[in-house]
């Protein structure tokens, strides 16, 4: 089996690049540039701009997920095909978003598509009841994933993490789950808990009672020092039931794990008697068939989906696992036993199933995991060669498709308590020359996550990326590099 990443990153390096980053003062584009790069998006997106000031006055703040917001306004889609997006107003877009990462085949890919139009013709979106690929895409997840025995499908990753803390809980008897440190795992009140950045614990749980997070708690990234005292002290308060990771770090691996983590992980939750969950809502599909944990040889107890599962069509997720475990999710009416309640009349529609399961079948077909890896390692590997020509403190790395370009490092502020308003007032500062820089690429072109994450396709193909490469060159050749006077970028 293949996988996306061919060289894993040295870690130590990439943090000690990020350390150089965030010791110096934030470089951010030249102001006359960054106006003239404004200007060029007012002008050439009167559309988008004209809609999203509509949106506002019927959906809160004009979108409505937040992987749609851009500074200085969110664009509207018209149009996704390959490796482009188009908008309103025609203007097209090298898409490194990819939707957040599900679509491994780029975007809209025919093959997917025709099959899915045939289903729409024959049954519709939904039934309500049993349909034959609920059965092709659960054979076929645990056909290819190696600690998948059984696959129940839900309708998000969100709903999944949910429904995998609910059986680890009820399987073990125990009460705690242990996160990352500014890991990502949906939306629940149990899981908005020290987001983005570590030990910001409650900072983003607005309207969730304190008591939500009563038993959450986390340990600092990739330290296995850290997790190893977190589950020792929950001894005393209920047992941890598990510890959900990224695989390949928080923030599909934005802060990035040692390789060798991932077993060690796996060691002390069977030490400690947790079981382990790994989410791979972006890496499963993505880093290759068999997943991150066939990648790092790991077999978590637990694995999350999300988008991948539906091949970039919605309604995605679902949790997959050790076959005592996922039978605690049965459903139908049973009595006599206890399981782990878990609903959603949408999961598992046809639609959802069906285009999953061509999805998964045509990345198989592609290699398209392998293929989208090499596209992320010349992506990367353009990059850095930028950032040292143009002698700047940037940092890029991948893990195979997942790309990451960090110009201003906002995400990696230590937060000090003590001096909490002027932490508070740098990440603000950092947050903003990130949605710049993410401005700055969309004028030129293209579209990023949050201006420093990429995920590539197997649509994006040589000339694709070097083209993205000009136009990320134009925008880094705009940074000020008079903050760097007096400090050195190495």
């Amino acid at each position: 089996m293949s996988y996306a990443i061919t060289a894993y990153p040295d870690v130590k390096e990439v943090y000690r690049k990020l350390d150089t980053l965030l010791s110096l003062p934030p470089v951010t584009i030249r102001r006359d540039a960054l106006q003239a790069y404004l200007e060029k998006i007012d002008t050439q997106c009167p559309q988008s701009k004209a809609m999203i000031t509509e949106a506002k006055a019927y959906i809160p703040g004009g979108v409505q997920h937040n992987l749609a917001f851009n500074y200085p306004f969110p664009l509207v889609i018209d149009r996704a095909e390959g490796p482009y997006l188009y908008d309103l107003d025609g203007n097209r877009y090298i898409d490194f978003l990819q939707a957040g990462g599900p679509t491994v085949l780029g975007s809209n890919p025919p093959a997917v598509l025709e099959q899915v139009i045939e289903l729409l013709r024959k049954s519709g979106p939904v039934t309500g009841l049993f349909h034959e690929f609920e059965l092709k895409i659960a054979k076929e997840i645990t056909r290819h994933m190696p600690a998948v025995e059984m696959f129940r499908m839900l309708g998000s990753g969100t709903e999944s993490v949910m429904a995998a803390i609910r059986v680890a809980r009820l399987a073990t008897k125990k009460k705690c789950v242990i996160k990352m440190g500014g890991a990502y795992h949906g939306w629940s009140d149990q899981m908005v808990y020290s987001l983005k950045i570590p030990r910001s614990g409650r900072f983003e749980a607005h309207g969730i009672p304190r008591a939500c997070v009563k038993y959450t708690t986390e340990a600092a990234p990739n330290d296995l020092a850290s997790l190893e005292r977190r589950l020792f002290l929950n001894r005393f308060r209920g047992g941890t039931a598990a510890v959900i990771v990224e695989p390949v770090g928080p923030e599909s691996g934005t802060r990035p794990v040692d390789k060798e983590h991932n077993a060690e992980v796996r060691r002390l939750c069977d030490k400690y008697g947790a079981l382990l969950i790994f989410d791979e809502v972006v890496t499963g599909f993505r880093i290759g068939l068999g997943g991150a944990q066939g990648y790092f040889g790991v077999r978590p107890d637990l694995t999350i989906f999300g988008k991948v599962v539906a091949g970039g069509y919605p309604s995605a997720g679902g949790v997959g696992g050790r076959r005592d475990l996922i039978l605690l999710m049965a459903a139908g009416l049973e009595s006599g036993k206890k399981r782990a309640y878990v609903g959603g009349t949408l999961a598992a529609n046809p639609l959802s199933s069906a285009a999953g399961y061509f999805a998964i079948q045509e990345i198989e077909r592609m290699d398209a995991c392998r293929k989208a890896g090499l596209a992320g390692d010349r992506l990367t590997t353009g990059l850095n060669d930028i950032i040292r020509r143009l002698d700047l403190p940037f940092v890029a790395y991948n893990q195979g498709s997942i790309c990451h370009l960090e110009t201003v490092g906002g995400m990696f502020i230590t937060l000090n308590y003590l001096h909490i308003l002027r932490v508070l007032k740098e990440i603000k500062t950092r947050k903003h020359a990130m949605e710049e820089y993410g401005a700055a690429y969309m004028a030129e072109g293209i579209i990023t996550l949050a201006g420093s994450r990429l995920y590539t396709s197997i649509a994006d193909t040589d000339d694709v990326i070097d083209d993205a490469l000009a136009r990320f060159e134009r925008v880094l050749d705009t940074a000020d590099r008079s903050a760097l006077k007096g400090n050195h970028t190495t």
